[in-house]
């Protein structure tokens, strides 16, 4: 549907006048579904290359009572995880892949200082855990695992070791089933397991300090 929508403005204005809207290499507009924490989330159609702390503070309106970016999720749960320091960046196809994520599904998730990355993680592997058909081994059975070592993380019983292990089971997904589900349940969880690597490990410390 978003494609069909742009056509009737590239019949009347032409296509060099749509794709001059984007960057260079990136041309036209794309549509963001804003969510998480900012004031004013909602559907923002905005050419690519527009800078993400724009389409946070500017369109978005900043996020609720001044509390720091903690995050942002930019193109969907598949696309992985942006920090606070890496979201000065334009928000199109080239330079999000330069960063290791993608534009994905244009949907951009916020999270600020307030939000947990063990929750944000552990409801990511929740949901891939449901959502995997089970055909492929690496799949069914990795997406099982990491549940269970969520669990464990979280519970008092959690250790170094299984943070450990969770990398290591969703680096091992990927590339190794039929579709790409497989390879975004492995980029989605690394990403959020070893950019908040700190943050992890002090909860587990905490809990047997």
């Amino acid at each position: 549907m978003e494609t069909l929508a742009c056509i009737p403005s590239i019949v009347l204005e032409g296509g060099f006048w749509f794709a001059s809207l984007g960057s260079q290499k990136n041309g036209g507009t794309r549509l963001f579904a804003l969510s998480g924490r900012v004031v004013k989330p909602g559907l923002y159609e905005l050419p690519l290359g527009t800078n993400l702390k724009e389409l946070i503070f500017t369109c978005g309106g900043g996020i609720p009572k001044n509390r720091r970016l903690k995050g942002v999720i930019p193109g969907g749960l598949s696309a992985p995880i942006l920090t606070e320091e890496e979201c000065d960046i334009p928000m199109d196809f080239d330079s999000l892949a330069r960063a290791g994520s993608m534009l994905g599904s244009g949907a951009v998730m916020v999270f600020d200082e307030e939000d947990s990355i063990l929750r944000i993680l552990s409801s990511t592997v929740e949901f891939y855990s449901h959502e995997s058909c089970g055909q492929c081994t690496p799949c069914r059975d990795g997406t099982n695992v990491l549940k269970k070592l969520m669990e464990r993380i979280l519970s008092e019983t959690g250790r170094e070791e299984d943070y450990r292990a969770l990398v290591s089971v969703a680096r091992g997904i990927r590339g190794r089933t039929i579709c790409p589900f497989g390879d975004a349940v492995s980029m989605a969880v690394e990403a959020m397991a070893v950019k908040y690597e700190k943050e992890i490990l002090d909860f587990l410390e905490g809990n047997h300090g």
